[in-house]
């Protein structure tokens, strides 16, 4: 099992990416988003008690995601690879997953982090205000704001993994194909390492 998180500010393409990485690796796609809607829609215990945070406008605590990201590891034992979406986002949460993921006898194995300029990353989310209608992408003050809070909320995380040597850099201005190839190069000899062949579901590693 390979375990990949991808790092990105807001318009540098992340989304895009993720689905390339998740559709040429065959790896599931482990959004903490989606999976509280999904506990809360299925009025799970822990759905249930998300919801009680949710609903007061407070955080949802580490403890009950770590425990979501569990079942959902647990439930597809024979996945090629994990791609986390949203989560870590915090050193504590970074520390809390690696101690999960011991326990599962595999670990977080390659961290990659899209590099965009500023001036680039806000001419294409106001490119993408004109036609998304996201009052968020039309507006450069707010968009300077969401991704200096970008920065400084992940980059404490991005130390941290660069402290284990997982981190990457990557360039991501150029074309799609052009960024997906730097990243699958950095995925391909990762998984070489683990000898774990790219297309191939491999073992617990």
């Amino acid at each position: 099992m390979f375990n990949l998180i991808l790092f990105g500010p807001p318009g540098s393409g992340k989304g895009t990416q993720s689905q390339l990485i998740i559709d040429h690796y065959q790896f599931t796609h482990l959004s903490t988003g989606d999976m509280l809607r999904n506990e809360i829609e299925r009025q799970t215990p822990l759905g249930l008690e998300a919801k009680k945070f949710m609903d007061r406008g407070a955080l949802v605590p580490d403890e009950v995601v770590i425990a979501m990201i569990s079942n959902r590891l647990d439930a597809q034992p024979d996945a090629k690879g994990f791609i986390f979406d949203g989560f870590p986002r915090t050193t504590a949460q970074a520390q809390a997953l690696d101690k999960l993921l011991a326990l599962k006898s595999t670990a977080i194995h390659l961290v990659l982090s899209l590099q965009v300029p500023e001036e680039e990353l806000i001419k294409r989310l106001l490119l993408r205000g004109q036609t998304s209608g996201r009052s968020d992408d039309a507006s450069e003050t707010v968009i300077r704001v969401r991704i200096a809070e970008y920065y400084n909320k992940t980059s404490p995380v991005a130390d941290y993994y660069a402290r284990q040597h997982k981190l990457h850099q990557i360039q991501a201005v150029g074309t799609i194909e052009e960024v997906f190839s730097r990243l699958k190069e950095k995925i391909d000899k990762r998984l070489s390492e683990l000898s774990l062949h790219p297309l191939s579901s491999g073992s617990r590693s």
